[in-house]
């Protein structure tokens, strides 16, 4: 019994959020996971937290017997199938409720809005609004892209040290879908540098032919997101350009704003 009480006084324990510290313990190391790839050892979720490798050992257990973490048969762990469907139904949602969002930015650049986020190596599109334009854009909610030919993956990954970008594009390759994708680490990060001097990417005809597409990241994001615009070549010119960054930048401010006053109101 006193085992008992005091491994439940321990999972009861107050963080000084309010929380429950044990619950903000495994959350961080979820992410610290995610962070590192997706597996690591417990020395290095020790080095990376500043928790010792029995709290950590504890939890890492707990995660396991739940299904979201798993144990390799190296020894180090990695995070669970369970995971899945959570990051899917959340994705999802999180794609419906910035819908509002993406009409407006239809409504006043004429163009489709998307929003995308960056899931491991990959972009992946949440949601979608069509332009009104009987020659308009479309791409399915759910598709999965590399990021070195996309506006929204120069938007998400502009501000990810050089390093790992590197790391990225290594895993994925950076095979060409148009003449004019870039197809070299220094090239890209050449475009993430333009990204950071403008405060906007383009992708100007290197995922399809005759498309260009302007996209923001949304700053503050609790997960990496970023929304865009995208349309024929001929209507998404340079002084199209000129007129649709300003109002991409601020939706992405208002559905910042909005993703903090939600998650403000979720923690009261």
């Amino acid at each position: 019994m006193p085992t008992s009480d005091a491994s439940t006084t321990d999972a009861a324990k107050s963080a000084p959020s309010g929380g429950v510290q044990s619950l903000e313990r495994a959350f961080d190391l979820l992410e610290r996971m995610a962070d590192a790839g997706g597996e690591v050892g417990l020395s290095e979720l020790s080095a990376s937290s500043g928790l010792p490798l029995p709290t950590i050992h504890r939890l890492m257990r707990t995660l396991v017997s739940c299904g979201y973490v798993r144990q390799q048969p190296n020894r180090r762990y990695a995070l669970g199938p369970r995971l899945i469907r959570l990051g899917e139904s959340s994705a999802r949602l999180l794609g419906t409720w910035a819908r509002p969002y993406l009409a407006r930015l239809v409504e006043e650049t004429g163009e489709t809005a998307n929003m995308a986020l960056l899931d491991g190596d990959e972009i992946v599109y949440v949601a979608q609004v069509p332009s009104k334009h009987s020659m308009r854009m479309f791409t399915e909610v759910g598709r999965r892209v590399l990021p070195h030919s996309t506006g929204v993956g120069k938007a998400l990954l502009a501000h990810t040290p050089a390093g790992e970008v590197r790391s990225l594009l290594a895993r994925t390759g950076m095979p060409a879908a148009t003449e004019k994708t870039i197809t070299t680490p220094d090239g890209f990060l050449d475009a993430l540098e333009e990204v950071r001097r403008s405060g906007y990417a383009v992708d100007d005809n290197e995922q399809e032919i005759g498309v260009r597409c302007l996209a923001v990241p949304v700053p503050d994001s609790p997960t990496a997101a970023a929304i865009s615009i995208s349309g024929p070549a001929g209507r998404v010119t340079e002084a199209a350009t000129d007129k649709i960054v300003p109002v991409l930048q601020q939706v992405a401010r208002e559905l910042s704003e909005a993703l903090a006053s939600s998650g403000a109101g979720a923690g009261s």
